[in-house]
């Protein structure tokens, strides 16, 4: 028989009076931190989002920054519930090692997520600043294209050929985005060349009236063909007009004006040349057999 350790009993009385004590006082710690967690979390939570989302309402921020507002803010209360709670319940221990483990997963989480982040931030800005929304077409690094949704870490285009394109945020938040959509006017400009021969007036009316009978193109700016360059082989006047580019798409009117612009071009005799270049000078001819005598060609 192994005999019992001294001062221990199984007796119920007596584990009783050794852990009675402590496990009340755990019981009641446990209480009082669930009952402090509730009332904090859903008292501040009803009282903070309410005033939370009547802020935002006022000053007409993005339904989606507005979710994520309310999100992360829900979060903090949960946080900082669980932090009263467990000081009210006097659970200090637990409460260090709870802010050191949220310390050090932070930590880990902040460095493994870098590109994460740094997506999630540029969203943001681009839906707060709204450089361009959905339905623009942009140009950025060369590249092009309709946007067709904007989230918080990507934003989705389609090319002109009708492919999608996802684009992290951080990069379209980097570069240089053209939005030829961002007004109410845009200038679509098209180089036509002509012989120097050519009458530079009649041309430049041809191309003024082709372009007004394009549908879409504005009134005001009035359409224009200045002479821009004199080329190697053609005088080149560059055809503007002018359209609204939230009403009338630019690739579709430029190819039409180019090609409405040919076809008058070879109506009125008006030569559009190919770039050519002329050799003028001699060629000596040398015999090189030593005779002196240049060999006659058979």
């Amino acid at each position: 028989m192994i005999p019992m350790q001294q001062g221990f009993s199984l007796n119920p009385q007596s584990l009783l009076n050794q852990f009675g004590p402590a496990l009340v006082s755990a019981a009641v710690k446990i209480v009082l931190f669930v009952v402090a967690f509730v009332i904090i979390y859903y008292v501040g939570k009803a009282v903070i989002i309410r005033a939370l989302k009547a802020v935002l309402d006022t000053r007409g921020v993005d339904e989606t920054l507005a979710g994520l507002a309310v999100s992360i803010t829900v979060a903090l209360i949960g946080v900082l519930a669980i932090v009263i709670a467990a000081t009210i319940a006097g659970a200090g221990v637990v409460l260090t090692a709870f802010a050191t483990l949220l310390g050090a997963l932070s930590l880990a989480v902040g460095f493994a997520a870098q590109d994460l982040i740094a997506n999630f931030v540029a969203g943001i800005f681009i839906i707060q600043d709204e450089p361009f929304t959905i339905g623009d077409w942009i140009e950025w690094d060369d590249n092009e294209g309709v946007v067709e949704e904007i989230q918080l870490r990507v934003t989705k285009l389609n090319t002109f050929d009708n492919e999608e394109v996802t684009v992290p945020n951080s990069d379209l938040a980097d570069a240089v985005v053209t939005n030829p959509t961002g007004n109410n006017e845009l200038r679509v400009a098209i180089d036509f060349g002509i012989e120097y021969d050519d009458d530079i007036e009649e041309a430049r009316a041809a191309i003024i009236e082709e372009a007004r009978n394009l549908d879409g193109t504005l009134p005001d700016p009035a359409p224009s063909a200045p002479v821009t360059s004199l080329g190697d082989s053609a005088v080149v006047l560059s055809g503007r007009l002018w359209i609204n580019p939230n009403k009338t798409s630019y690739k579709p009117v430029a190819t039409e004006f180019t090609e409405t612009v040919k076809k008058r071009f070879d109506a009125e005799g008006i030569g559009m040349p190919y770039p050519y270049t002329e050799l003028t000078g001699s060629v000596d001819v040398e015999n090189t057999d030593g005779t002196g005598v240049t060999p006659a060609n058979d």
